[in-house]
């Protein structure tokens, strides 16, 4: 599988979190070509501030491979990372993080904050970002678009 598809699959959990009432970002990792943890966003089914899609995709991963640290795993996201996500995987030790859209108004991987690959930090990940991101950034403004309506 590709960058490509695992995104999709990311997606997809934004879809589902939708679907539930929940801001519609979603995310997986994937080790040696397999998707070990999926997560989408529960806040609010959750009621829990820490339950982005980013930090339930990284729990279940290390729930999956027995341990907190996460070497050879990449994190797929739509939506790029907040700063308590990014700190979340500077400690879970990921190789590398790709995701779809900016967050112009919370992004912690350059858009308003860069706590990735900070050069003081013990800890660096390949970033990428860019795909799918009309897809994604559309799916986040379909949903307040529609929330402001109701």
């Amino acid at each position: 599988m590709t960058d490509l598809d695992f995104m999709q699959s990311a997606l997809t959990e934004a879809r589902l979190a939708a679907e539930a009432g929940e801001v519609p970002i979603g995310a997986v990792v994937v080790r040696e070509g397999e998707v070990i943890a999926r997560g989408q966003n529960r806040v609010l089914r959750d009621l829990d501030p820490t339950a982005h899609a980013e930090i339930v995709a990284l729990r279940a991963a290390a729930t999956a491979l027995g341990n907190y640290r996460l070497p050879g795993c990449t994190l797929y996201v739509t939506l790029e990372p907040c700063a308590m996500c990014a700190g979340a995987m500077i400690h879970a030790r990921l190789d590398r993080l790709v995701f779809a859209a900016a967050d112009p108004k919370a992004g912690a991987c350059g858009s308003v904050l860069a706590v990735l690959n900070h050069p003081q930090l013990n800890h660096q990940m390949a970033v990428e970002r860019g795909i799918l991101a009309d897809e994604a950034a559309e799916l986040l403004r379909g949903f307040f678009r529609e929330r402001r309506e109701r």
